[in-house]
């Protein structure tokens, strides 16, 4: 029997394969299977899960690949997460993918499943328009409706009804999904040493790639191993990671912060895991109950139009939430919406006195020194000087 250690390194092996092992596995299962890649932030994953597909996180190539294609077709100056998605489908590294859904968090990717369409003609390729306007009465019924086009496409892609019972028997499975993932956290925020960012963020992400119902089992069976565990908690600074959205940082680098004196209690990575702060309603209409609960009970995001409670109010609360000692603006390098905003939440930050480090990364960093120095000056000045 595995250890809890020696799984976190066979899921790791998972994770870093981008030919898709798990994917490929599933569709030897499911031979007239179909399978649906969900590009961040958020894509309502219980959709493809209702009509029996298998909805697969996007999230580029992690520096595993070169670019040697895609800068032909997209600009050289946007994000990492656009150029080596797009890399991977000239290749074709993503066939096994039979619609590729992106969402409307910024200019990059509505140009993304723009170019896609031309290039990659042998995938399905849907953009999914959020409503913009959160105070308008006519945003749930907006949003409902762009449900119904999603499904409706599934279903013809299905070739039979998405039935409204199969609709809350996913919502079902992605609440008790998310449910898990707050558990998770919560653990990370409270106790931060039994559980690292490190080997938390392996088990968030291996759930992009299998069935929910496998990973519900993972972290149930995961949940009690990692209470178990006994390792001293050391004296190390409670720091937030803000801006890391859509594009993931280098799992290198979150151990490097780490291994710098930093539990990292709180971030924004895989926020679709934990998009909604409340279970999503099990109706009659469940795409009404999607539609209302992204409206009205999903967290902030630099990537979702806000109009009923101002994002740096949540952000604050955030850190009082978790007790935060500092935040880490850590973003991708050319992403919009998170460079944006970290100047609204910079600001804030100075005028709270809260401590905060910025920088930037990208998915082909090699090197992590001198990111490693600022998180121990960091830590140094948090410790002795706050």
């Amino acid at each position: 029997m595995m250890t809890f250690e020696e799984n976190i390194e066979q899921y790791r092996s998972i994770i870093d394969d981008v030919s898709l092992p798990t994917v490929r596995e599933w569709k030897s299962k499911h031979l007239a299977g179909k399978v649906v890649g969900m590009f961040p932030v958020y894509t309502p994953f219980e959709l493809p899960h209702a009509a029996g597909m298998l909805p697969v996180g996007v999230y580029g190539a992690g520096g595993k690949v070169e670019i040697d294609h895609a800068d032909s077709r997209i600009q050289s100056f946007v994000c990492s997460i656009a150029r080596s998605t797009l890399e991977l489908g000239l290749r074709g590294m993503l066939n096994e993918l039979d619609v590729l859904w992106f969402p409307s968090i910024c200019d990059v990717a509505r140009n993304l499943s723009g170019v896609w369409k031309p290039n990659v003609p042998n995938q399905h390729v849907e953009y999914i328009h959020f409503p913009q306007n959160m105070m308008s009465a006519a945003a749930p019924v907006y949003y409902r409706a762009e449900l119904q086009r999603l499904l409706g496409n599934l279903q013809s892609l299905a070739g039979q009804e998405i039935s409204r019972d199969a609709l809350n028997r996913s919502i079902h499975q992605f609440n008790r999904n998310r449910e898990l993932s707050r558990t998770l956290y919560r653990i990370k925020s409270v106790t931060p040493w039994l559980l690292s960012t490190y080997e938390a963020y392996v088990l968030m992400r291996l759930g992009t790639l299998i069935p929910v119902e496998e990973h519900n089992r993972i972290l149930q069976n995961v949940l009690p191993e990692i209470q178990n565990r006994n390792p001293k908690p050391r004296d190390y600074v409670r720091v937030m990671l803000e801006g890391g959205f859509c594009e993931q940082p280098p799992l290198e680098l979150m151990q490097v912060i780490e291994e710098a004196g930093c539990y990292i209690v709180n971030d924004d990575l895989l926020l679709h895991t934990r998009w909604f702060e409340e279970p999503v309603p099990v109706t009659d209409d469940p795409l009404l109950s999607l539609a209302e609960a992204y409206i009205h009970r999903s967290r902030y995001s630099s990537v979702r139009h806000y109009g009923n409670k101002p994002r740096k109010e949540q952000f604050l609360e955030k850190i009082r939430e978790n007790n935060v000692d500092g935040v880490i603006f850590c973003a991708p390098k050319f992403c919009e919406p998170a460079l944006l905003d970290y100047v609204l939440l910079k600001d804030e930050s100075e005028k709270q006195s809260i401590n905060y480090l910025t920088f930037e990364y990208e998915e082909k960093m090699g090197t992590f020194e001198s990111i490693r120095t600022q998180v121990e000056t960091f830590v140094e000045s948090v410790m002795f000087f706050s």
